[in-house]
């Protein structure tokens, strides 16, 4: 049964992400707010509301008393504060908050058991999207799959939470001792009833496949039945195995815990294999391009296919910078017009992966930093040249 704090807990990012990014900008502020809200020995952090107030209180001065943008920015502060002081369940390790009164009190809020690991405030004209699609790759939906010759447990994780949990269970085949059968068909029935088992297994993989929409699935099994899995297994689902060693038995914790390490191992080794090949296309005048400015162009004109980015991108370009006016979002002006024929202040790592959602494109955070660092941190694999 369903209780009501999981019921605010969000398990998936794909339909917040996809509201946020059809977000017409605005010329009235959009707040974001990202909160670190694990606990420690002693509770949550008592400095939650004190930052969020030191915060606002910076940013309220940007506006003159009596303002549109003002009026909204209050508004949305008053909300905001109030949503941290009443609502956020205790299991939630993060939350994060998009705000902008005034555009028809646009107000979106997701309550995470996946950590955010700092606080942060931004004021845009749109909501700020960095790190949620960032948190959406460090934590996917993904299918754990413990198994035997008999048995199985099947887990769906995300967002560092169980999703949902089954299991399957096989036919047993007993021998007997009087009357019995011989050792050949007992090894025939055996070999049938591991088929069988196996046979129903993949049955359920590709139902979650299918229904769940996951991206990976862990596998765990003995000497027997991942063999005879890997040899049954439709070949839509085989790039999407990995395997690792747990036993059977194991918590709940503590497959989630492993099987996510291995997805991140797994992750660090694809990024690395990626980075190459965009290094080695780009080289070669193939298709690709790196840099900020270079990928943000071709982002506007619909070239990226998939987009590499540094995870550490935003930390080096800590200040809002000028945007070319073609590349960044159109602003609606007071007279319903839009502001288009001149450079804008705006946050170029975030205007990256905007662009990328808007345009279809996949995002791939890169979490060594040193593998794209030669380029600016940024690049991409495109649909075709110019």
């Amino acid at each position: 049964m369903t209780t009501e704090t999981a019921e605010k807990l969000t398990t998936t990012l794909e339909e917040p992400l996809a509201r946020l990014v059809a977000f017409e900008p605005t010329a009235l502020p959009v707040i974001s707010v990202y909160l670190n809200t694990q606990p420690n020995a002693h509770g949550r952090d008592p400095e939650l509301l004190p930052y969020l107030q030191r915060e606002f209180k910076a940013l309220a001065r940007t506006w003159p008393a009596g303002t549109p943008e003002r009026a909204s920015f209050d508004s949305d502060v008053e909300r905001i504060t109030k949503y941290v002081s009443d609502e956020i369940e205790p299991a939630a390790n993060g939350v994060v908050i998009f705000a902008s009164h005034g555009s028809s009190e646009f107000f979106e809020a997701l309550q995470l058991t996946a950590p955010v690991t700092e606080n942060r405030v931004y004021v845009y004209h749109q909501p700020h999207l960095y790190h949620l699609a960032h948190l959406d790759q460090q934590y996917p939906r993904y299918a754990a799959v413990l198994t035997d010759t008999n048995a199985a447990r099947i887990f769906i994780f995300g967002l560092c939470q169980t999703i949902a949990a089954d299991e399957v269970k096989g036919k047993k085949v007993h021998r007997v001792k009087v009357g019995g059968w011989s050792q050949a068909r007992y090894q025939r029935r055996v070999g049938n009833a591991h088929q069988e088992h196996a046979r129903e297994l993949i049955a359920h993989l590709e139902a979650i496949v299918r229904d769940d929409q996951v991206s990976h699935v862990i596998l765990s099994g003995d000497s027997v039945i991942v063999p005879l899995l890997r040899e049954m297994m439709p070949r839509q689902l085989q790039p999407m195995v990995e395997e690792v060693k747990l036993d059977l038995h194991a918590s709940e914790q503590d497959v989630m815990r492993a099987t996510l390490e291995k997805l991140h191992e797994q992750s660090a080794e694809t990024e690395a294999e990626k980075v190459n090949r965009l290094l080695e296309q780009y080289r070669g005048r193939g298709l690709a391009v790196v840099g900020p400015e270079e990928t943000l162009t071709a982002l506007a004109n619909g070239q990226v296919d998939e987009i590499l980015i540094s995870s550490q991108l935003e930390l080096e370009h800590s200040e809002p910078e000028q945007v070319d006016a073609f590349v960044a979002p159109e602003i609606p002006d007071a007279s319903g017009g839009t502001e288009s024929d001149e450079p804008r202040i705006a946050s170029l790592p975030d205007l990256l992966v905007t662009k990328a959602k808007q345009s279809g494109a996949t995002i791939t955070f890169v979490e060594d930093r040193t593998l794209l660092e030669s380029v600016g941190g940024v690049g991409g694999f495109l649909r075709w040249r110019a």
